[in-house]
This record gives C-alpha cells, sequence and structure tokens, in this order.
C-alpha cells in the first residue's frame, strides 16, 4: 500500500470522526456515515434473529425426534399387548373345545367308575357250598375278586385325578345346593340339621369347575320338623 492511498484513507476516517462529533453525515464518496451504521446494526439484529431461530429450530427438530421415539416405543407396547390377548384368546379358545368335547366322556368314565365303587362296597358274596363247609376249604375266590375290583378303582381315581378329576368332599359339611343335591334325609339328633349324613352318589369337580353334583342324604331330626309345622 502506497503513502498517498494511507493519507486518503486517513483522511476518510478523520472525516467521519467529524462528522459524528458534528451529527452530520457523510457522503457516499467519504465512506461509512450515520444511515450506514444503522445498516450494520439492522444486519447485526437480523443475524441475531436468524442464530435464535436456528437454535429454536434445532431443539424443535430434536423435540420431534424424541416424540417420534416414543410414540413408536408406546405404538410397539401397545402392538405386543394386543399380540399376546390374540394368543390368550387363541389358547381360551382351544381350551373351552377341548373341555367341550372331553366333558361328556369324563362324565362317562366317572359313571364306569361308580359300577366299580358298587362292586366293592357292595354285598359279600354268597356263602361257599356246603361241600367246602364241610372240608374246611376256606373260600378265597369272593375276597381275590373284590381286591382286585379295589385295585382297579384305585388305578381309576388316579388316573382321573391325572386329567384334573378330584371328588368334592361333603360328607360332614353344611348342605350346598351348588354342588350337591339332596335325594333323602337322615334323622340324627347328635348331629346338626342340613349336615350331610351320606353320599348316595360322589360328585366331581374337573379343573375347579363343576363336572357331576353329589347325591347325598341330609340329616334332619324330628325337632325341625316339628318346628316347620
Amino acid at each position: 500500500m502506497n503513502d498517498s492511498l494511507k493519507e486518503a484513507l486517513v483522511e476518510q476516517f478523520r472525516a467521519h470522526l467529524d462528522a459524528l462529533d458534528g451529527n452530520g453525515d457523510v457522503d457516499s464518496d467519504g465512506g461509512a456515515g450515520s444511515g450506514t451504521l444503522a445498516d450494520m446494526d439492522v444486519d447485526a439484529d437480523t443475524g441475531a434473529d436468524l442464530h435464535s431461530l436456528f437454535i429454536e429450530l434445532a431443539a424443535l427438530r430434536s423435540e420431534v425426534r424424541t416424540e417420534s421415539r416414543l410414540v413408536k416405543d408406546t405404538l410397539d407396547l401397545v402392538r405386543g399387548v394386543v399380540e399376546r390377548a390374540e394368543a390368550e384368546r387363541a389358547r381360551l379358545t382351544a381350551l373351552e373345545r377341548r373341555a367341550a368335547s372331553l366333558r361328556p366322556l369324563l362324565v362317562d368314565l366317572i359313571e364306569v367308575r361308580d359300577r366299580l365303587a358298587a362292586g366293592v362296597t357292595g354285598p359279600a358274596a354268597v356263602a361257599a357250598p356246603w361241600y367246602r363247609r364241610v372240608l374246611r376249604r376256606a373260600d378265597t375266590t369272593a375276597d381275590a375278586w373284590r381286591e382286585g375290583l379295589r385295585m382297579t378303582l384305585a388305578r381309576f381315581d388316579r388316573m382321573l385325578r391325572d386329567h384334573g378329576v378330584v371328588p368334592l368332599d361333603v360328607i360332614g359339611k353344611p348342605f350346598d345346593p351348588k354342588i350337591a343335591r339332596a335325594v333323602g334325609t337322615v334323622a340324627d339328633a347328635s348331629r346338626e340339621n342340613g349336615i350331610v349324613m351320606q353320599e348316595v352318589r360322589s360328585g366331581f369337580l374337573w379343573e375347579g369347575e363343576m363336572l357331576r353334583s353329589a347325591d347325598v342324604l341330609v340329616n334332619k331330626t324330628a325337632r325341625e320338623e316339628g318346628a316347620s309345622t
């Protein structure tokens, strides 16, 4: 830079300072005047506004990303819950179909079990023939036959338990019409009225639900009959 150019620049700067002291304007040839400084202030304010806008846009973009992630996580959670609900509904439907098809079979098996139990607890076999009594030979055929029925009954009950079928426990307890049916009465003054005294036909539960109600004899004393009349 030559000396003449330096001098020119210094003169222009001095003129600018004089113009500021006298609140005057500098012409366009003299460099930046008061109007040019105002323009610079506007540009500075505009730059600051743009910077703030960029910061807000960046924050907004970050917030949108966070919200999108939360929405995605929520949708995944809802989808998982719906899928589990559908699987549970399908499982329950399959169980209902299984129960509907298996219940009649279990009821028939219980009827067979009743016949086995009747054979075990039924009356004793007829007396042995006279010639065996004379010869004093013990007739163990009936006892062996009954023991075989008892073993078969025990195996039958074990099979039913393996399939979730268990007998009701009603004897000695208050009569409950939800699980038993009274088919007769027994008069026992030593026991309370309404107590189940005997089970004529066993009742059964299947996986906690009623499979067959029990037929029972319920205690009903003369005192209750007289009071009711």
